[in-house]
């Protein structure tokens, strides 16, 4: 599974430093940091902002958006971005929005794009865009936009028997919108995940407490980073019970 690291970070320059051979999930709201991340990650993924120009009340900036994504998708540390999506919109302004993409890129940037399936969407939905693409991001939203509630978990147990078949193991690769927490994707099947904990918390003096904390964001970086990637995700999906497979080759 590859850890993605939201950014900015709020340490600044400095704690970015810290993802040096770490994987980047940089979103086109912030896009002024993704020339330092592709500097120093081992490789970065672009998000679309679209939840950040929704929150702001603003219209998404499609064409600044293909723009952005063309700019950096010859890069070589470039893995993959997520096709632009309509936070509160239902499958049809989803599919309208796919569509408006596909004639904003052209066919090698259309393949390195990455769908969502938002949680509120028909789960039949899942099982196409699984069949579709290499890879689909899972958005939690809706009655279940809090990751890790009982309604998350029971939509979950719903959702995965669309994206993967009878043995439990995802159709097309599954990423995980946030959802880097070692207690939510150990019990996913998930390619890769991303989050924004680490920059969110790394420059927080007052959640550092006590002799041996680290005394830079840099530093609190890397020890969030080493916690959570200290976890893989599920082998394959163990059914409602939730139970996790990532240990099954050593029992």
């Amino acid at each position: 599974m590859i850890h993605y690291h939201g950014l900015p970070m709020s340490g600044g320059d400095q704690s970015t430093l810290s993802m040096q051979g770490k994987h980047t999930f940089v979103s086109f709201a912030h896009g002024s940091v993704v020339e330092l991340a592709a500097e120093v990650s081992q490789s970065f993924a672009l998000d679309n902002g679209a939840y950040t120009a929704w929150k702001g009340g603003k219209a998404f900036d499609i064409e600044g958006y293909a723009a952005f994504v063309s700019s950096w998708a010859r890069h070589p540390g470039f893995d993959f971005y997520i096709i632009p999506d309509v936070i509160d919109g239902d499958y049809n302004d989803n599919a309208r929005m796919r569509a408006a993409w596909r004639n904003q890129c052209d066919y090698r940037i259309w393949n390195q794009g990455v769908p969502v399936w938002h949680f509120h969407e028909p789960l039949e939905i899942l099982r196409e865009l699984c069949h579709a693409f290499n890879r689909v991001a899972i958005g939690s939203s809706g009655e279940y936009s809090v990751v890790g509630s009982t309604a998350w978990w029971g939509r979950i147990a719903e959702a995965m028997p669309f994206a993967c078949d009878e043995e439990g193991k995802p159709i097309s690769k599954l990423h995980g919108l946030r959802m880097l927490d070692p207690t939510i994707f150990s019990h996913l099947p998930l390619s890769s995940a991303d989050s924004t904990n680490v920059a969110r918390n790394c420059g927080i003096d007052k959640r550092w407490r006590g002799p041996y904390a680290p005394r830079s964001a840099r530093t609190r970086a890397l020890v969030m980073m080493e916690r959570i990637e200290a976890h893989g995700s599920a082998a394959r999906w163990a059914g409602s019970t939730g139970l996790t497979q990532n240990l099954e080759l050593i029992g």
